[in-house]
Formats: structure tokens, C-alpha cells, sequence
């Protein structure tokens, strides 16, 4: 009696079992994307990053301004979140069925992977999937990984490091290194016997924090220091410090850890940013007046190397750009593809930002406040109450320092100081946004409307997939070939393309269980097949054999 018992809990979430808040708040964030892709259908992927498209003018500066500090980096953001929540609740079902998890959740990261491969390649170089999948293999690393196996993979990423054409490993050590320390602090207990035994992990941060003001303030003695050190060691120390003075004072609270590890993950990653972009804009490197002929070729080097970069990523966004607004099909591929490795090899940094995300989301599960969110909304209300206008004031004072980087520049236009403040933003933000909408789902005005995006929601994979077909068709020189349309017809098309999703989603859940990606992702992690059709029975002997 207890085989198909275990058998039924290998099947994926029912209707009746979802967190509608999730649904809803997952429907919002897809808007949200596509407000903030459509622009890469109109210019190159290779430009992200560079803030605010330079020439606009009238509704097309306000649109574009609109975007990028109430919208870009917000909504990845909040879909890091949800990814984090997902992985709490497939994670909570399988404990309370008593079943295996993490062979599952495998299968269900490598689909992931392959979808985003495809996606980059076919439709669009912007993707985040393999992203995610990235960071939720780093996720695992964090959660479960063993200190021997981490530190054997260490080992062998840097010994193979050495192998002509491998050295993109010793940036994968780098990142298991983070990764290990991140599960040490996540769950280690050890703690010192001495000094009111605060955690070890604590004690370490403290003292390497000490160490580099120490370091900082020799470099400041020293009159021929690196320029860059003196501002990069107090910062460190100073990141440390606190981090190490937090991680005393709060450790016990194991239930507690994984939001506060996000939280320090992801402010550690971009103060470090801003800090540096701040000293490079309030204290930018004066040109001495007497320097040696070795410090001149110095010089020399650097600025010719800078000037190498500029000009490789102005052939990338012009060769780009050529593709996608004139090019065949087949040249598009051709071009996403290649470039797709060189993509991937980043991966490993961006999964350290990501891991502080999942890591908060998946708190947020655990603690029971999204699957019980009516019961929270005090919590909600302090969250948007002081998230939000933190978050996005953030962005916009930003935006008063620099709007677009200048070339040639070294950091002195402020636009890493501005990215920084903007990066820093994005997480209260974020939670802001998602509390706003739980807020609104459960309020009793007609704002609680804002459910109709729960089908559109359960549909995520599927609506992300179909918005990049829909564009990339609509937009690009193989399409339509529409490519380069004013700010406000891109807004125009997103509002006629998400209406058309959530109109779709409605009418396709209404006769069937999952999204035809859903479906294919849930087929792929449970090792089954789902039942489609909504009047069509579970078939017990399937999943039986599953089992």
C-alpha cells in the first residue's frame, strides 16, 4: 500500500496545491522581462550594460529613462527570487513525501540548461536560463555539497588550469572556492573556545577584514602604493568587518541564515563595485608631472590595451547589429553560436550573485510567508513601505552622476559609481516590487484584479520562450524586419504581446494542466508523463513504474 502512496508524489504540483501568489507575482516579473529585453530586439546584446541609449530625445528619453532605473535589474532580480521559491517548494514536497530530491532536481536543472542553449542560440542572445541553471547547480553546492569533494574539485580545476587552452578553469576554482566558503557559513557551527566562542567562520571574516584595513591604511603610507589598492583594501576590510560583525552577532539563528546569506552575498558583490567606481569618480588619478621612462611604457601598455577592449566591443556591436537587422537566419545562428562559449564562461561569477538570490527566495518558502502570504501582509507592507523607494531612489540618484558610460573615460564620468548605486538598489527593490503585488493580490479593492496574471504565471517557460519567437520575427532583418523602432513603439509592442500571453494563458489552462514547456520541463524532472488534459486521470501505473 505504500508504493503507489510514494508513486503519486513523484507527479508534479497540482492546480489545487499551488502558491497562487507565486503564480501572480511570476506572471508580473514576465512583463517586466520583456519591458526590459525588447530593447536588445532593437539593439545589440553586446551594448547591455551601458545604461541609456545616447540621442534620445521627447517620449523616447522618457521611456527609455523609465526602464532603465524602474525596470532594468529589477525583474531578474525577482525572477531569481521566484527560482529560489520554486526550488523550496519542490524541495518541501519531496520532504514531506518522504522521496528523493536531488536526482529530480538534476534532471531538472540539465532540461533548464538545454532550453537556454537553445533559446541563446535560435531566438535570442539576452537568455537567463542557463544562468539559472548555473546557480542552481551552485545552489546544490551550497546546500549540500561536502567539504573533501569541493576541495578535490578545487584542486583539479586548478591543476588543469595549467593546460594550454584551459586557463577558463582557474575562474571555475574561483567560484567552487566561493561556493565552499558560502556552504561553511550557511552550515557550519564550529565555533572558538576562547573570545565568548563566536562562530569560527565570524572570527575569520573579522580578522581577514582587520587585515586589509591594516593593508589599506600601509598603502596609503607608502608613497609609490598602487592607486588602486589604497581604495580597494579599506573597502575589502571595511566589507569584511561587518560581514564578520553580523555574522557573530546572528549566526545561531539557523532558520535565519539563508536570507542573511543572500542579503551579504549580493551587497558584498556590488559594494565592492561601487566602492570602486566611487574612488574612481571623487578621487579620479591626477597625471604626474615627473615619471619614469619605465612608468611612461607602463602607461603606455595600459592605455593601448583599453583602447583594444573599446575597440573589440565596438567591432562586436557593429557586427551584431549588421546580423540581426540585415542578416539570413542562418548568420544569426551562426553568430550566437559562436560566441555562445565565450558566453558561458561567465557563468561561473555571475551564479556567486545569483545563489544570494535563490538563497533569499528560498527562505521566504521555508519560513511559510508565500505559501501562508495573507497571514504576512504586515511584512509585505514594511517591505514595499521602505524597498521600493530605497531601492529605486538608489538607481535614480544614480542616474544624477551618469546615465551612459563616456569611452576612454577610466572610471572618471561616474557610470560605475552610478551602476553600482543602481546594482545596490535592485535586491530592496525586487522585494519591494513582489510585496507590492502580494499586497495587491489580497487586498480587498479592485487592485486584487492584478490575479489575472496567475495563468500567465503558470505559464512562465512557455510565455518567455514565445515572447523572445514573437520578437525575434517581429524584429529582426530575417522577420519582419522592423529592427530599431522608436522606445515608445517597443512599449507599444509589449503591451499588444502581453495581452495577447494572458489572454492565451487563460484559454490553454482552461482545457489543460500545463504549458507545453511546463509540461515538457515536469515530464523531463519526474521522469513521467504528466497527465495533460485536465479531464484526463493520473496514470497510476506510469508513475507505479517511475518509482
Amino acid at each position: 500500500m505504500d508504493k503507489p502512496a510514494a508513486a503519486a508524489a513523484l507527479t508534479p504540483v497540482a492546480s489545487n496545491e499551488r502558491i497562487q501568489s507565486l503564480d501572480v507575482v511570476r506572471g508580473f516579473a514576465l512583463i517586466g522581462i520583456l519591458v526590459m529585453n525588447v530593447e536588445f530586439f532593437n539593439r545589440a546584446t553586446a551594448s547591455i550594460g551601458s545604461g541609456m541609449q545616447q540621442g534620445l530625445s521627447g517620449a523616447n528619453l522618457w521611456v527609455s529613462y523609465f526602464v532603465q532605473y524602474f525596470v532594468t535589474g529589477k525583474f531578474w532580480t525577482i525572477f531569481s527570487l521566484l527560482f529560489g521559491m520554486g526550488f523550496a517548494v519542490m524541495l518541501t514536497r519531496a520532504e514531506r513525501a518522504e522521496r528523493s530530491f536531488l536526482v529530480p532536481y538534476m534532471r531538472r536543472i540539465a532540461a533548464l540548461a538545454v532550453f537556454g542553449t537553445l533559446h541563446h542560440i535560435f531566438l535570442f542572445a539576452g537568455d537567463i536560463l542557463v544562468s539559472y541553471a548555473v546557480g542552481a547547480s551552485a545552489l546544490l553546492i551550497v546546500l549540500y555539497g561536502r567539504a573533501k569533494w569541493i576541495l578535490l574539485a578545487l584542486v583539479l580545476c586548478i591543476g588543469a588550469g595549467f593546460i594550454p587552452g584551459m586557463n577558463w578553469l582557474f575562474g571555475m576554482a574561483g567560484g567552487l572556492a566561493f561556493f565552499g566558503v558560502a556552504a561553511w557559513w550557511l552550515r557550519g557551527d564550529q565555533r572558538l573556545k576562547r573570545f565568548g566562542q563566536p562562530p569560527v567562520i565570524g572570527f575569520i571574516l573579522m580578522l581577514f577584514g582587520a587585515i586589509a584595513l591594516v593593508a589599506g591604511a600601509v598603502c596609503w603610507a607608502v608613497p609609490d602604493a598602487p592607486r588602486e589598492a589604497r581604495f580597494a583594501m579599506p573597502a575589502l576590510g571595511f566589507a569584511l568587518t561587518v560581514l564578520g560583525y553580523f555574522t557573530k552577532r546572528y549566526h545561531a539563528d539557523k532558520p535565519g541564515r539563508p536570507w542573511r546569506l543572500g542579503v551579504g552575498i549580493y551587497c558584498f558583490m556590488f559594494f565592492m563595485m561601487t566602492a570602486a567606481g566611487a574612488s574612481q569618480y571623487f578621487f579620479p588619478q591626477q597625471q604626474q608631472p615627473t615619471v619614469t621612462q619605465e612608468a611612461i611604457k607602463k602607461e603606455k601598455e595600459e592605455e593601448a590595451e583599453r583602447a583594444k577592449a573599446r575597440m573589440e566591443r565596438e567591432q562586436r556591436i557593429k557586427e551584431e547589429t549588421a546580423a540581426l537587422s540585415k542578416g539570413a537566419y542562418r548568420e544569426v545562428v551562426a553568430l550566437r553560436a559562436g560566441r555562445f562559449a565565450e558566453h558561458a564562461q561567465g557563468e561561473v561569477g555571475f551564479a556567486a550573485i545569483l545563489i544570494g538570490m535563490f538563497l533569499i527566495g528560498t527562505w521566504f518558502v521555508r519560513a511559510g510567508i508565500m505559501e501562508r502570504a495573507q497571514a504576512h501582509l504586515p511584512l509585505f507592507r514594511k517591505l514595499a513601505l521602505f524597498g521600493i523607494p530605497l531601492g529605486v531612489g538608489m538607481g535614480l540618484i544614480g542616474s544624477t552622476i551618469a546615465m551612459h558610460p563616456i569611452p576612454g573615460s577610466r572610471g572618471a564620468d561616474g557610470w560605475q559609481f552610478a551602476s553600482g548605486l543602481q546594482m545596490l538598489g535592485n535586491l530592496p527593490a525586487s522585494i519591494g516590487y513582489v510585496s507590492l503585488v502580494v499586497l495587491m493580490l489580497y487586498s480587498a479593492s479592485p487592485l486584487n484584479r492584478v490575479k489575472v496574471l496567475a495563468p500567465f504565471g503558470r505559464m512562465a517557460l512557455t510565455n518567455y520562450l514565445t515572447q523572445s519567437l514573437a520578437a525575434s520575427t517581429f524584429f529582426f532583418g530575417y522577420g519582419f524586419g522592423n529592427w530599431g523602432v522608436s522606445r515608445v513603439d517597443q512599449m507599444l509592442f509589449v503591451v499588444v504581446l502581453a495581452a495577447l500571453q494572458i489572454v492565451f494563458s487563460h484559454l490553454w489552462l482552461s482545457r489543460f494542466r500545463y504549458g507545453p514547456m511546463e509540461w515538457l520541463w515536469r515530464a523531463v524532472t519526474y521522469w513521467t508523463i504528466p497527465p495533460m488534459r485536465i479531464k484526463q486521470q493520473a496514470p497510476v501505473a506510469a508513475a507505479a513504474t517511475a518509482a
